[in-house]
């Protein structure tokens, strides 16, 4: 393909693009094919001769369709939302064709030098402390990593090496392997996963908080987990405090935890990878209160904020923390300015040594959107959601079993953990909508996430007449098959 086919084809693929997110809501949500679908739709090797464009093209609709499910789709509720945008999907179409590798600021300074100042922009429209912020001269900054768990791992494995620093200073007699063997690491117990995993990664022990009756965690939990550990000669090092949990978006509460880890020398970190966009609303921004006492910071605009996957803005009170950390200097990477204080080398910051082009995104969003389109957004989502609670709350026969404060809503109806796991596999079976589960204590618990760009207040309608019918179904049968019995 040479550049002149390349503008033909690449005008081709807009226009196919700009009509699937026009017309998606046409079609099925949920794909209907079975595990293994695809092998036989396609050759078994690679073809030795070059095939058209126009044959590859006809087999997007043939083979990848079909097995597509359409996260952009207004009945997409499940999950959490899925940003997507015209200006950030043409920002990723600029990204590719540059195609840098931007490890370092010599490998592409435009690269580094965009991302810096955007997290600067980020942070400063949810009001993160100066602190957070590289500015000109400071002491922290932020960087793009490729998911909230990636943010979780690094801050976990620079928390892991500064504490094995401090105790073999204060303590020569232990050796590194003692005092790994020592480390705990703590969460909620209504964490995401990827914390736990962080931990599996990181060969360090994790401990669940427990959390209240709003699903949060409190200081008091913390300090008596802490207290029991510490007694029994384990080493604290690291909490991971969730804003916006996975199950049914809960906050815990930072204004207590916060001065406890600062006082017992742990790294706290905050997650709040879904309800972080939403602190670019005034309103919401009292949900954020405490992170001046956190170390780390992530929330990911590729979750709300229109900047399509993968963009996970991650902040530090401190990068010396990060390269510390990981910095490793083979003489192929380094460059003459790396030591004139004014430049900043990503790959210190990360797992992987390479890294796209991501900031694209956000300045293509942020500029475009500005921030009042931005915030129109995500107070959209959030008046649809309780648009949702209050057709639930009409409804005798449901519950909500988790306060409404964002974009989603967690509802059963009233009765057994088998009759809501009937009615979500109807649900789902029916491929009208789509939505997945979680649970809250020993109830199963179906989550209702507002999640695509375009749904509107007929989606939301339409959704609960559709599950409101087959609740009735259901319980007819349900009825019939206990009376049998």
């Amino acid at each position: 393909m040479d550049a002149a086919e390349f503008r033909k084809r690449g005008k081709e693929m807009v226009d196919y693009v700009a009509d699937y997110l026009e017309k998606i809501d046409k079609r099925q949500v949920f794909p209907d094919v079975e595990p293994g679908y695809l092998r036989p739709l396609i050759a078994d090797c690679a073809p030795q001769e070059p095939e058209s464009f126009e044959d590859i093209f006809k087999d997007i609709e043939k083979i990848i369709m079909p097995g597509v499910t359409h996260w952009h789709s207004p009945y997409f509720f499940a999950y959490f939302p899925a940003a997507s945008s015209f200006p950030a999907l043409l920002a990723d179409m600029l990204c590719g064709g540059i195609g840098c590798v931007g490890f370092s600021w010599a490998a592409s300074p435009a690269c580094t030098e965009l991302e810096t100042v955007m997290l600067d922009w980020l942070g400063k429209m949810i009001n993160l402390p100066q602190e957070f912020l590289a500015g000109k001269d400071g002491q922290g900054g932020g960087v793009i990593q490729g998911s909230a768990s990636e943010a979780t791992l690094i801050s976990l494995l620079a928390a892991r090496t500064k504490t094995i620093r401090r105790v073999q200073s204060e303590k020569p007699e232990l050796t590194e392997a003692e005092i790994m063997g020592r480390l705990v690491a703590y969460a909620s117990d209504q964490a995401h996963s990827s914390v736990e995993r962080a931990a599996l990664i990181g060969a360090v022990k994790i401990k669940n908080v427990p959390s209240d009756d709003t699903f949060s965690v409190c200081g008091s939990a913390l300090k008596k987990v802490l207290d029991e550990d510490k007694a029994a000669g384990l080493i604290p090092f690291f909490f991971c405090a969730t804003l916006g949990t996975t199950p049914c978006c809960s906050f815990d509460k930072l204004l207590e935890l916060g001065p406890i880890c600062n006082k017992e020398n742990i790294w706290m970190h905050i997650d709040a990878a879904y309800a972080g966009s939403a602190f670019i609303c005034p309103e919401f921004r009292h949900l954020l209160n405490g992170v001046e006492f956190a170390d780390s910071f992530n929330f990911n605009p590729h979750k709300w904020l229109l900047v399509n996957f993968d963009c996970s803005a991650m902040w530090v009170k401190k990068r010396s923390d990060l390269i510390g950390a990981f910095k490793l200097e083979p003489l192929y990477l380094q460059h003459h300015h790396q030591e004139s204080g004014l430049v900043t080398d990503y790959r210190h910051w990360q797992i992987p040594l390479g890294r796209r082009f991501r900031s694209l995104k956000l300045w293509f969003v942020l500029r475009m959107y500005g921030v009042k389109g931005l915030q129109e957004h995500i107070r959209k989502h959030v008046r649809l959601s309780h648009q949702f609670e209050h057709l639930v709350l009409q409804d005798g026969r449901f519950e909500i079993c988790a306060e409404v404060v964002l974009g989603l809503v967690c509802f059963r109806l009233k009765g057994s953990n088998k009759l809501n796991e009937a009615l979500l596999k109807s649900i789902n079976e029916a491929k009208k909508i789509h939505l997945v589960p979680s649970h809250l204590r020993e109830k199963f618990v179906l989550r209702f996430a507002i999640c695509s760009r375009t749904v509107e207040s007929t989606h939301i309608k339409f959704a609960w007449q559709h599950i409101s019918q087959l609740a009735t179904d259901l319980l007819k049968t349900w009825e019939q098959n206990h009376q049998q019995e």
